[in-house]
């Protein structure tokens, strides 16, 4: 249920690194192999100190970080053209197409406004197809100073002809929000670093989980149509691997029984997928093909350190099966992930959840995906085919 009218809004002003792309899987990839050489290792958790910056303001806080024996343009002149080389290899985040693709459909105009360099923003869009979705682009050689500075998207603003009021802008990015909040627009944010929601929260007008969640008729914008009887389809995605012991809260804590899979080796798969409670089939090696809902994430009630994949399989097993490949073809998105405010709550949620999935996998939309070769082929590390 959408909650009342925020603000009514015109268009969309829209960043592109970790908002609309998954830039930062190849930013890891390729300041691992740059600070190889220096005899340093790369550590994600340094990424927020580069997420929202110029480029050259992010070149400057690595070469400092890292203590290099380099300036930050001959840092920026060495790794350009390895990140260049690898702009075919960028995703786009989980919701990207459908709203770019939805607010087109309605009229929507749509600006993008970025740190990047002007061209590099064309370079990255041209392989997604997205030209077209945009009537203005800035980029932050275009400008006099990059956000958190609000001109570029002032400049996005008078360039759509449009008062900056009647804009929303969707961020990923503290200087992003800064900026947004300062051109005296409206900003929704999605947060690039997880578990990190507390920084965004007093400066944004809303924070979301991901691109998936957002609402768009509360900022007065036309709504989604595509979400059947509570759930959300998505490009269908497999992962799989041996059943694991997990934390032991399943049966013991929850009543609910999880068949845990290790991470281990599918961390860019679960870094392009956004935490949340998802549907859609498990396959075992030996027992056959059983419908399933899952959470991605940390469980804030748990409050767990690392991102765990934990489905349940919504039938009745007679023992343990640890150790025995589990397949799973993932269909469908009901909701972000949340915390609750006692188990109690937790656990009426995940039976709510469970019911929603049991409803939405018997509609041939979902159920024709049961017959997925995936789920009783020989498994392999990692997969994401559709």
């Amino acid at each position: 249920m959408a909650k009342p009218l925020k603000k009514l809004v015109s268009c969309v002003l829209l960043d592109l690194d970790g908002t609309l792309l998954n830039t930062d899987g190849v930013v890891s990839e390729v300041l691992k192999g740059f600070l190889g050489k220096y005899g340093k290792e790369w550590d994600g958790r340094e990424a927020q100190k580069i997420i929202g910056k110029t480029p050259l303001e992010a070149a400057a806080a690595v070469v400092e970080e890292y203590g290099l024996p380099c300036g930050k343009d001959e840092f920026l002149a060495e790794l350009y053209p390895v990140f260049s080389a690898q702009l075919c290899n960028i995703k786009p985040l989980p919701g990207a197409n459908r709203l770019l693709k939805h607010l087109s459909g309605h009229g929507v105009p749509m600006a993008l406004a970025s740190n990047s360099p002007r061209g590099n923003i064309e370079s990255k869009i041209s392989y997604q197809g997205w030209k077209d979705y945009f009537s203005v682009i800035v980029g932050g050689d275009e400008v006099t100073a990059g956000k958190p500075n609000p001109e570029i998207f002032l400049e996005a603003a008078k360039r759509l002809n449009r008062e900056p009021s009647s804009c929303l802008v969707i961020e990923d990015s503290i200087p992003g929000v800064t900026a947004g909040k300062a051109a005296g627009m409206e900003v929704v944010v999605v947060p690039s670093v997880p578990k990190q929601t507390d920084l965004y929260t007093p400066a944004a007008d809303e924070v979301i989980n991901s691109l998936l969640d957002l609402q768009p008729e509360k900022w007065g914008l036309p709504p989604f149509q595509d979400w059947i009887e509570g759930t959300l389809p998505t490009e269908p995605w497999c992962i799989g691997g041996p059943v694991i012991k997990g934390f032991g809260r399943g049966s013991k804590v929850l009543g609910i029984p999880t068949a845990n899979l290790s991470t281990k080796g599918h961390s860019s798969l679960l870094s392009e997928h956004p935490s949340g409670v998802y549907f859609g089939w498990a396959g075992l090696s030996t027992r056959g093909v059983y419908k399933m809902v899952m959470s991605i994430g940390w469980n804030p009630y748990f409050n767990n350190t690392e991102k765990t994949i934990e489905p349940w399989l919504l039938h009745e097993f007679n023992e343990d099966f640890y150790g025995e490949e589990l397949r799973l073809v993932i269909v469908g998105y009901i909701r972000p992930e949340v915390n609750f405010p006692s188990l109690e709550s937790l656990i009426a949620k995940i039976h709510e959840d469970r019911r929603m999935a049991e409803r939405a996998l018997d509609l041939p939309l979902y159920s024709k995906h049961k017959d997925d070769s995936y789920l009783s082929s020989p498994l392999h590390s990692e997969s994401n085919h559709a």
